[in-house]
């Protein structure tokens, strides 16, 4: 090698050098990701004296390959091709950078970018974005501005590491916004159970209505409710939304509120959930639906008038210790539209009626053991002592505590509500 050879090497590496730290600094300066890519194809396209770079990156469950980024006239950001079709395509399949000399005599090469911008390839370095068998997207060059035209086994090198560095720029930026959505997504649901929390009604020592909403997840599909009507009777519900996670929790606070909206001036249980049911019915989204209890309680004669569409029997404790339950009468809300739902009076007699979700019958005492209806009963004698205001606390800490010192969560919403005419 002449002395020439060996400075014009040199000089290669330093210019190489160079533009591996710019696009570095780019990628751990910039904060938006599109803009610094949009960079660092300029600068590529500088460096190797091409006609256009552009960014292709897979979409589409990897099904398309995408043009996010472009440095060329025309622009052909935006343009869409097969994950398998073209020479990116290729350089993704067989993970490696390809080098194509003369794209004419190439089988794989994809004419569709020509037609449809005008440019006429002629020669294509492409390498692929990989993070190690996790493929991201290609850097695709064409027509190097020489003599001949060609890319050299040095582009080739560049291109490839180049192509690496911008993979991890761009998997650590999708982490970043995954961590930003993440934490974004907590905040907002905070808010929502803060706004869920608020739905239900406040605790008051001398009223005989009592409830307790405990969420599996920060917001629930649970809920209760219970208010006073003018006659001094009140009117109480309790319901559980199918399924989990967001929709559950908006069908509920939905349902909560058209409960509360009606029970204020429709004093007929069996009417209140019948327009609530064709309400639900007529916007039912992914076959939702929501089972519920619903009443009407006089305090003074200790008598209730009460419906039950598809939900848990309630359960009554009766002044003399022996246990009731209430049998389903009628269909969930929401699945059928024009239910007559049927009314049963009950007479809690100096009794506890007990009201609550399956999310507290599925609870485990231990491993393999769910608590269920007999379990349920059993824990309703054994703190049937404790005064009607710490009962329902005393209840859920004991039937969780397996399963939040074993799992650190619950697997479904628990709610309870308590209805006491007796002296405890």
């Amino acid at each position: 090698m002449t002395a020439h050879e060996l400075t014009t090497d040199n000089d290669k590496s330093c210019e190489q050098l160079e533009l591996l730290t710019k696009v570095l600094q780019e990628f751990s300066t910039s904060l938006d990701i599109d803009i610094t890519l949009q960079h660092v194809t300029n600068l590529v396209k500088q460096y190797l004296d091409a006609e256009g770079v552009s960014l292709f990156l897979l979409e589409n469950d990897d099904k398309e390959l995408v043009c996010r980024v472009c440095a060329s006239i025309p622009d052909i950001s935006g343009v869409r091709l097969g994950a398998e079709e073209g020479i990116v395509g290729r350089a993704l399949r067989e993970k490696k950078t390809q080098i194509v000399r003369d794209v004419n005599k190439d089988p794989d090469f994809y004419k569709g970018v020509d037609e449809r911008s005008g440019i006429k390839t002629r020669s294509i370095l492409c390498a692929p974005l990989m993070l190690k068998d996790q493929r991201i997207g290609a850097l695709e060059a064409i027509n190097k501005n020489s003599d001949d035209g060609l890319f050299e086994e040095a582009d080739r090198n560049l291109l490839t590491i180049l192509a690496n560095t911008s993979a991890m720029a761009i998997h650590n930026s999708r982490m970043a916004e995954e961590l930003v959505f993440q934490e974004r997504t907590r905040r907002e649901l905070e808010l929502a159970r803060e706004i869920q929390a608020a739905l239900l009604p406040d605790h008051c020592e001398d009223y005989p209505v009592y409830g307790i909403n405990m969420p599996a997840r920060m917001v629930s599909g649970d809920f209760y409710d219970h208010f006073e009507l003018d006659d001094g009777r009140i009117c109480f519900g309790l319901g559980d939304v199918s399924g989990k996670g967001i929709n559950a929790s908006l069908l509920m606070a939905k349902t909560a509120s058209i409960f509360r909206c009606l029970g204020k001036r429709i004093q007929s249980p069996s009417e209140l959930l019948s327009i609530l049911n064709n309400e639900l019915h007529a916007n039912a989204t992914r076959g939702m639906f929501v089972t519920m209890v619903s009443g009407i309680y006089d305090p003074v004669g200790q008598t209730l008038t009460m419906v039950n569409a598809g939900h848990h029997p309630p359960l009554l404790r009766k002044a003399n210790g022996e246990i009731e339950a209430y049998e389903i009468a009628s269909p969930p809300l929401g699945i059928l539209p024009d239910i007559s739902f049927e009314e049963y009076p009950i007479s809690i007699d100096s009794g506890d009626l007990y009201l609550f979700t399956d999310g507290l019958t599925e609870c485990w005492l231990q491993r393999g053991q769910q608590l269920g209806v007999d379990g349920v009963i059993d824990m309703i004698m054994r703190f049937s002592d404790i005064k009607a205001t710490d009962r329902l606390q005393a209840i859920v800490q004991s039937v969780t505590r397996w399963k939040r010192e074993q799992t650190g969560y619950l697997f479904d919403d628990i709610t309870m509500m308590l209805i006491s005419a007796s002296k405890r």
